[in-house]
């Protein structure tokens, strides 16, 4: 599990934009620049980890063929918003991903699937025509296939989170997606984004009412602090303590994103964000009862 430390009004858990209001063409150079990600992260991944590899891991060989389909999809998706752009495309990046075998090449794979589905969820309030709505929502929808089939089939953790899928702004997705590019092409368009410092979790499968420790710089010296956990069309807030410690709350379901902020209200916004998000897991078996809201 430690491989994941390397992954609409009532949408009260998105981190908004401060402003001004990202385009239609903004939202879809955005939504491009995480496809071209994903699409480098399986073309590279399954060219260094054959079948064979993927035997040796302990995966049956079903396993890399539906990776190699999710693969296409990506392409796909990459194809789809290129020619939607035109020349408004941004090229690729030069990525580094931190895998070392098949297994943390499939728990990073449900990690970025999981961001791109709630960062598509999140930049729709933003999309004003319908038919490019439309698109986007297809897309997300296999986003979250892909991320449910990884997460439940592949690495037999749970199929999804709860009653409802969980919100990313743009800024807040990006800064999960931001620590596998190395550089970008200078000619790229700017995305409408704001960069935060790195948040790291002292373990990225926590417990309930447990002492967990982060670490992260705090330039603006916003004080107090408060460790958002976003849940759904929820955020729960924990306090921060001096020394950089908090308390992990109870009835937190699958995957999570946390960030540090500087105000418990919200709607949270990029002025509040004093890091980028994190990941962290509250794996459940299939035997337990109904998940609701915290």
């Amino acid at each position: 599990m430690k491989s994941f430390g390397i992954l609409l009004a009532l949408v009260s858990a998105a981190i908004v934009l401060a402003a001004p209001t990202p385009t239609d063409t903004n939202i879809l150079q955005f939504a491009l620049s995480l496809e071209l990600l994903e699409n480098n992260f399986y073309s590279t991944g399954l060219g260094q980890f054959d079948d064979q590899a993927f035997a040796e891991a302990g995966f049956p060989a079903w396993v890399r063929g539906r990776f190699e389909q999710i693969g296409e999809h990506e392409a796909e998706h990459v194809s789809f918003l290129q020619a939607a752009l035109g020349s408004a495309a941004p090229q690729p990046c030069t990525y580094n991903f931190p895998y070392t075998d098949p297994k943390s090449f499939a728990a990073l794979a449900m990690a970025l699937e999981g961001v791109g589905a709630s960062a598509y969820l999140g930049a729709a309030q933003y999309i004003s025509d319908k038919n490019t709505l439309t698109a986007a929502g297809s897309i997300l929808a296999v986003e979250s296939r892909h991320a449910g089939w990884i997460s439940s089939a592949v690495l037999k953790l749970q199929p999804w989170d709860g009653s409802f899928e969980t919100p990313l702004g743009l800024s807040g997705a990006f800064s999960l997606a931001s620590e596998f590019i190395v550089s970008c092409p200078s000619t790229n368009p700017p995305l409408p984004i704001s960069t935060f410092p790195a948040l790291t979790v002292s373990t990225m499968t926590p417990s309930a009412g447990y002492i967990i420790g982060l670490t992260f710089s705090n330039p603006t010296g916003a004080s107090p602090t408060y460790l958002a956990w976003m849940t759904g069309l929820d955020v729960v807030f924990t306090n921060i303590d001096g020394s950089g410690v908090t308390t992990v709350p109870s009835g937190l379901f699958g995957t999570v994103y946390v960030g540090v902020v500087s105000s418990n209200q919200l709607p949270l916004s990029d002025a509040s964000m004093v890091t980028g998000l994190a990941i962290v897991e509250f794996p459940f078996n299939s035997t337990m009862g109904r998940i609701t809201a915290p």
